[in-house]
């Protein structure tokens, strides 16, 4: 088992110098499972913020060879759980398939003061297939 943490060139960077966006914990066979930093976005609304954090989530699980449809469980926080659907009407536009494992909370800030939603991920990526 190999694990590489860093931050992909390709994707978008961490708004702190003090944590990494992807933890890549590889296996003998090619397969790997990426846990993924909780994630915010601008917005002026939930929806807005919430499609900023689906999209940066995909870019990063794309720089490590993976999609939104690898991931396997999520973690939600939101400053106002009355957001919920609305939150939800975006996330089923990004998870399309079957849903993955869920939690979401409601928190009473996140470390942005304009930030509505939070949101992470661990996702599976299947072997590479043999040469």
């Amino acid at each position: 088992m190999q694990i590489i943490i860093g931050n992909p060139a390709s994707a978008p960077q961490p708004l702190s110098p003090y944590y990494s966006q992807v933890a890549r914990v590889e296996h003998a066979d090619g397969s790997a499972l990426l846990f993924v930093s909780g994630q915010i976005a601008e917005g002026a609304t939930l929806a807005e913020q919430s499609r900023g954090v689906f999209e940066a989530l995909d870019a990063l699980l794309r720089a490590h060879g993976a999609t939104l449809a690898d991931v396997i469980n999520i973690r939600t926080c939101l400053t106002d759980i009355g957001g919920l659907e609305e939150y939800g009407t975006v996330r089923r536009q990004f998870l399309t398939g079957t849903p993955p494992t869920s939690m979401t909370f409601e928190v009473p800030r996140l470390f942005r003061p304009e930030a509505q939603v939070e949101v992470e991920v661990v996702a599976a990526v299947s072997p590479r297939p043999a040469s």
